[in-house]
């Protein structure tokens, strides 16, 4: 049976972030055919409108409010309540993080439904949709199936591909006027240490770091590669401790989960948590001395040697190649 599914679109410095548009390819199954609803909360949003219809939706509704410029839970709460409330979807999709995570159990628990959450495959279409997620830190995976109800799933970034982007696609842009109020908490400024450039859960390459990076100045020549490469740098729990980078940047567990298309780990030992924030990347690389190193057997390829003289190699190659294509 064809659903009308809403995607929550997520704004990041003004644009859209990737996993908004793949939210989108994943309603699509999700309705079999039924409408896919977008929906904008924030400050000044609108104009991103057409850019949720050109991946795919078929209309967009908007709720924007000064209290809504940064994303607090009370806030976004309140506008997408009042969202839904009038749309009446039979699915709700949000992208797996941090605003994603904190804000669909609630929005569940708010209206009674169970939440599938980080679903990385969907098998199957509409009511006989299988939502696979990995359980056990990665170990392993379930296929949940929704009997009834509003179906809610958050998914996660670098897994489902979305759609092509259609600039010829039209669709309705409209409005709702909530008074957000009662706000137990407002943002009175936000401060960033994570580095500018590309979005570490978002990118299609990561160079990670570990303890084997040895200092602060040990993670310039990863970032030179990241950069060269199109990708984000990320660190394991190890680096972050020993204040080589900050803690924005870990991976695993505890940390951010990545499923990049290249995933580069210099100098990690390959510690479970810190595979379980990894382990799902399509094609890993581990540079390590140690060749009894624990990151080896997870690798796809695994250079045994001084990351220290392998990145500066590993660099030369690919500015070599960029050079010659």
């Amino acid at each position: 049976m064809a659903k009308k599914v809403l995607v929550l679109g997520e704004v990041r410095d003004g644009a859209l972030r990737n996993v908004s548009y793949e939210a989108i390819a994943a309603a699509k199954q999700i309705a079999d055919g039924g409408e896919i609803v977008g929906a904008l909360i924030g400050d000044g949003i609108s104009q991103l409108a057409n850019s949720l219809i050109a991946y795919g939706a078929d209309r967009v509704v908007t709720v924007e409010h000064p209290h809504l410029k940064s994303y607090t839970s009370d806030g976004f709460s309140q506008a997408l309540l009042a969202v839904l409330d009038q749309e009446n979807p039979q699915a709700i999709v949000f992208g797996h993080t941090s605003l994603g995570k904190d804000l669909s159990p609630k929005i569940a628990s708010r209206l009674q439904s169970g939440l599938i959450s980080d679903v990385t495959e969907i098998e199957g279409s509409g009511d006989s949709a299988l939502f696979v997620r990995p359980i056990y830190s990665g170990k392993a995976f379930e296929k949940v199936k929704i009997k009834e109800g509003v179906v809610f799933v958050t998914i996660r970034p670098n897994n489902i591909a979305p759609l092509e982007k259609d600039e010829s696609r039209s669709g309705d842009v409209s409005s709702i006027t909530v008074d957000i109020e009662n706000l137990r908490t407002i943002i009175k400024e936000v401060v960033r240490k994570a580095s500018t450039g590309v979005d570490l859960s978002e990118a299609k390459v990561v160079v990670a770091g570990g303890r084997g990076v040895k200092s602060e100045e040990g993670f310039e020549p990863l970032r030179e590669l990241a950069n060269l490469l199109g990708g984000a740098v990320g660190a394991s729990r190890g680096a972050c401790d020993a204040e080589y980078c900050d803690y924005s940047l870990q991976i695993g567990q505890t940390g951010k989960v990545v499923t990049p298309d290249l995933y580069i780990a210099a100098g990690i030992s390959g510690a479970i948590q810190h595979l379980a924030g990894m382990s799902n990347s399509k094609v890993i690389v581990a540079i390590n001395k140690d060749p009894e190193a624990n990151i080896f057997k997870v690798a796809d390829y695994g250079i045994v040697g001084d990351l220290f003289e392998v990145i500066p190699m590993l660099i030369e190659e690919f500015k070599a190649l960029k050079v010659n294509s």
